[in-house]
């Protein structure tokens, strides 16, 4: 009994072994259950679990039907939709609409918005006391590309509701993670929820706000605030830990009260740490603003729906390059605030306008362009003659490309379509679900022990109960693909780029423009090329998750200890042998972490590419949107989510067990 343990302790120890063994029996299985165990390869219907239909029943009881004290549930939404369009109605007019009477087609300005000129100069004003001249030089230079080429008008639309969504989503983050810092307990219970909101897709936000808010830009704003709150609590609960306990220690000592160790003490002494998750809010609000226009949002995400839904490669094109200006903006301005040094104190003169002098410029400027504005209109809107459009170049560029290389591409197309991706997607939907469902509890196990392997089983199980199997493996069929081909190209260029400076540069322009460009600029030229289908989707998912391949690869690769790589030189490796015997291995932790990364960016990218032809779990969501199904479109989007939660953390669970196999800190799995 005993040299059996010993055996089967051996057999553990060596992964290869239990992974020959496990597949060996998987494949055994499938071949010989097709007729005596059906359901084992397609999952039964009459075994789904029906909670699609019990949520959307239980939806349309919360807004009908439910009462909490005086009030019903759908006054209490329309109450809050109510107090949000305050605020955004303001914002709009300041911006955009100005200052209205009446209603309709009965309302009347009565005062102009703020001019172009007016807010191109705060905002300049603005970048020079967060940083300098330059940063305040891109700032103004960026909102006066969005005036040249005519796109101001849906920017500012835009902006208003980023000024009002920023600010609710930092206080409503602050304050959640101010409570998981105080209560551990909280914190446990806060995480998991934390850990849905981004894995769930974007669209999945959609179908219960619609059904809850109602359609308009307080729901599209609503819709913004919680998908961008998440890393503000996550960024507001490590910001806190990370106080000195020095700064903690000195606040007990002179006797501050709970309260004010928390406003007085904490929260000034992580201000720079909390400003990073204020430029995540920024950002993740901007991506939202294209999807958030489908339930009525405006400004420049609806400009690029439309141009998408016209296949106007043009039009598309300049929107999504204005939401990336604008992003550039804003995100170098809040990057800016964030490290910025404390002032110094000095004496204070005693007049207001002197101490304060960028804001009493800012109050001037305006009063300034104000009175200008009524008697010149350019000072108050950019003229219409002067405005640029490449509207017209994009479009015949893509035409130019269909009617010359139509042929090329369609190889191209008929290639991959024939020999990767239908081979591929036949072969995974051939295996049976409880061989998958096994294997991944195997995994969990080998990588992570009993929780890891009882987490995979459930969640892969809830993907089955709940009848989204086989829409689920069409998900992982592309999202596989996808990340294998975007793996294939950034982990070469990320290694280019660590080991080549002027490269180096050239990789990270290069990815800080993937990674501001929204995520439906993708479609449109990949669409206008290659039509509708799963190989449009591939190639749109591919360009969009492509970024942390690279930047993972070349960060790695990067902060690899140079005495080993001195070590290797001095016993005589080669360049390839240090890449492929020291660098590589030492850096493929980190390279798992950007997979892992990648794999989240594409199954966020495949719910979008629903709307180019993708017949899988997007698709649910989708359909779920446009018929406010709120039942399908949650099962669908939680169903997404178990896949991104399972990939995550096994290559987490895998990328740590290669770090203690290396000596390596664990801090860097954290990178």
């Amino acid at each position: 009994m005993n040299l059996a343990l010993h055996r089967i302790k051996d057999i553990s120890r060596n992964g290869w072994a239990v992974w020959a063994l496990a597949l060996f029996i998987a494949w055994l299985f499938s071949q010989l259950s097709g007729d005596l165990l059906p359901w084992a390869h397609k999952y039964p219907r009459n075994w789904i679990w029906p909670i699609r239909f019990e949520i959307t029943a239980f939806m349309k009881w919360l807004i009908n039907d439910a009462t909490f004290g005086l009030f019903t549930f759908k006054e209490l939404t329309r109450s809050v939709s109510w107090l949000l369009d305050w605020p955004l109605t303001a914002a709009t007019s300041l911006f955009s609409s100005g200052l209205m009477e009446g209603q309709g087609s009965y309302a009347v300005q009565i005062a102009p918005p703020l001019a172009w000129t007016a807010v191109i100069g705060v905002l300049v004003a603005m970048g020079h006391y967060a940083r300098d001249w330059k940063l305040a030089a891109l700032v103004g230079g960026c909102f006066f590309y969005l005036a040249m080429f005519g796109q101001w008008d849906s920017a500012m639309i835009t902006l208003s509701s980023i000024v009002v969504a920023v600010p609710i989503g930092v206080a409503g983050g602050l304050l959640l993670g101010i409570l998981a810092y105080r209560s551990p307990l909280f914190e446990k219970i806060l995480r998991p929820v934390l850990d849905l909101m981004q894995t769930v897709p974007i669209f999945a936000y959609l179908v219960p706000i619609l059904f809850l808010f109602g359609f308009g830009p307080v729901a599209a704003m609503t819709a913004t605030i919680i998908y961008a709150m998440p890393p503000m609590v996550r960024v507001t609960i490590l910001a806190l830990r990370q106080v000195a306990d020095e700064t903690v220690d000195f606040g007990r000592m002179v006797g501050c009260t709970r309260h004010q160790m928390t406003w007085k003490v904490l929260v000034p002494s992580a201000m720079p740490s909390l400003m990073v998750g204020v430029n995540q809010v920024i950002m993740l609000s901007l991506n939202m603003v294209i999807i958030a226009s489908m339930i009525g949002a405006g400004g420049l995400g609806f400009d690029v729906l439309s141009s998408l839904r016209r296949l106007d490669i043009g039009g598309g094109v300049e929107a999504g390059v204005a939401i990336v200006v604008l992003a550039i903006a804003l995100d170098r301005l809040s990057q800016a605030f964030a490290t910025r040094p404390p002032p110094v104190h000095r004496e204070q003169p005693l007049d207001w306008a002197r101490r304060h002098p960028w804001l009493t410029f800012s109050i001037f400027w305006i009063a300034l362009t104000a009175i200008a504005g009524l008697l010149l209109e350019p000072v108050q809107s950019y003229p219409e003659s002067l405005e640029i459009t490449t509207g017209d170049f994009w479009g015949d560029l893509v035409k130019y490309i269909n009617i010359n290389y139509f042929d090329y591409l369609e190889g191209v197309k008929t290639f991959f379509l024939l020999n990767l991706m239908i081979p591929f997607k036949r072969f995974l939907l051939s295996i049976p679900w409880v061989v998958i469902v096994g294997l991944l509890a195997l995994a969990g196990w080998r990588l992570g022990g009993r929780k890891l392997a009882l987490l995979a089983f459930a969640l892969s199980m809830l993907v089955a109960v709940t009848g989204q199997w086989e829409k689920a493996m069409i998900t992982v069929y592309l999202c596989g693909i996808s990340v294998l081909i975007a793996s294939l190209i950034g982990i070469p260029i990320g290694i280019l780029a660590a080991q080549n400076q002027r490269a180096g540069k050239v990789v990270r322009v290069l990815i800080d423009t993937l990674q501001t460009l929204p995520s439906f600029v993708y479609l449109m030229p990949v669409v206008m090329l290659f039509r509708v289908g799963d190989f449009a989707a591939m190639i749109a998912v591919v360009a969009y998750a492509l970024a942390p391949a690279i930047r993972y690869t070349a960060h790695g690769i990067g902060q690899i200890d140079p005495h080993l790589v001195e070590a290797g030189v001095a016993a005589g490796c080669t360049k390839r042998q240090l890449l492929w015997r020291i660098k590589l291995p030492l850096a493929l932790p980190e390279i798992m972490l950007g997979i892992n990364q990648t794999i989240m960016l594409a199954l966020s990218m495949l719910v979008i590419t629903a709307l180019v032809g993708t017949r899988d779990l997007g698709q649910e969501v989708y359909i779920a949107l446009t018929k406010a199904d709120t039942g399908g479109g949650i099962i669908a989007g939680l169903s997404v989510a178990f896949i991104a939660i399972i990939a995550d953390r096994l290559i987490a669970a895998g990328s740590g067990r290669m770090r203690r196999r290396l000596g390596l800190a664990e801090e860097g799995a954290a990178t």
